[in-house]
């Protein structure tokens, strides 16, 4: 995994000709924050930095703050089919944290709280033992599809082993009616806005950059998050300030392990959810 970066002070040179340097696993790009990078360098430096990759047939990338808002930048790095981590996938491994700190923050009391689930295609392990999670913690749980029967089993196990009942539906006009949290795990706009949702309900988008078009919404809508976590290279400046903590969490995971190994990593470095990142707003 490389790390990608920008500089403080580019020396004259590397600018001029695009010299990119290596240092450990970080890639320092010859421009420095702030500074618009045109079309022309982009395509130099992002030719250059394929080229690094293939030699260490290295497939994803972390991006520094400032590299992340440079659309072009990131839209060449795609091109070239490179995966550039943005902290999704943790965030669904950290959704049931993820609520805990709504729950904290809002002052809500979990035994009040209609949950309400949106999952279409995602029916990883991951995300079904999150589900179950999730309904250990919370009497009223919704799990609102378009794909009922590969929820049937859930249904089955949950209220085998727990004695818990869930709803599965996609009523669009009461689906959601009850719910003060909605954690959409891959409801795209389009889809959620298909659906009645509650004026005052809190969505978590897990899938990222989703809007709610309905002129009384004026809940919360929550596209975001970062964390903050220990056993990290607390010594490493340009890590700690230059990129997101997620990011570089997510990096730090083998995603192929099982869902309980990764978990108990996320214990053992007491990752903690620092803010949850919405539309117009941020707590």
């Amino acid at each position: 995994m490389y790390y990608i970066q920008e500089t403080d002070k580019p020396v004259l040179i590397a600018r001029i000709f695009n010299l990119i340097e290596i240092i450990d696993d970080k890639i320092i790009l010859p421009i420095s924050c702030g500074e618009s990078i045109d079309n022309k360098r982009v395509v130099i430096l992002v030719k250059r930095i394929k080229k690094i990759l293939d030699k260490t047939r290295c497939k994803s990338v972390v991006l520094s703050k400032y590299l992340k808002e440079q659309v072009n930048f990131v839209n060449n790095l795609e091109d070239y089919s490179i995966n550039i981590v943005d902290g999704k996938w943790l965030f669904s491994i950290l959704s049931n944290k993820v609520l805990d700190y709504i729950i904290e923050k809002e002052n809500l009391k979990k035994e009040e709280i209609n949950v309400s689930i949106l999952v279409n295609k995602n029916d990883s392990d991951y995300i079904i033992d999150n589900i179950k999670n999730i309904i250990k913690t919370y009497k009223s749980v919704n799990i609102v599809t378009t794909n009922a029967g590969k929820f049937r089993k859930l249904e089955k196990d949950i209220l085998e082993k727990e004695g818990t009942m869930i709803t599965i539906t996609n009523n669009k006009k009461k689906s959601l009616m009850r719910s003060k949290i909605i954690l959409n795990v891959d409801f795209s706009t389009g889809e959620i806005n298909k659906y009645s949702i509650p004026d005052e309900a809190i969505v978590v988008n897990l899938c990222g950059n989703v809007d709610i078009n309905k002129k009384r919404f004026n809940g919360i809508n929550i596209n975001d998050y970062e964390i903050s976590f220990e056993n990290f290279e607390e010594f490493d400046y340009d890590k700690n300030k230059l990129y997101f903590q997620k990011d570089i969490y997510e990096s730090l995971l083998y995603k192929k392990q099982p869902y309980e190994f990764i978990e108990r990593k996320i214990n053992r470095d007491k990752v903690k959810i620092k803010k949850i990142i919405g539309k117009r707003t941020s707590f």
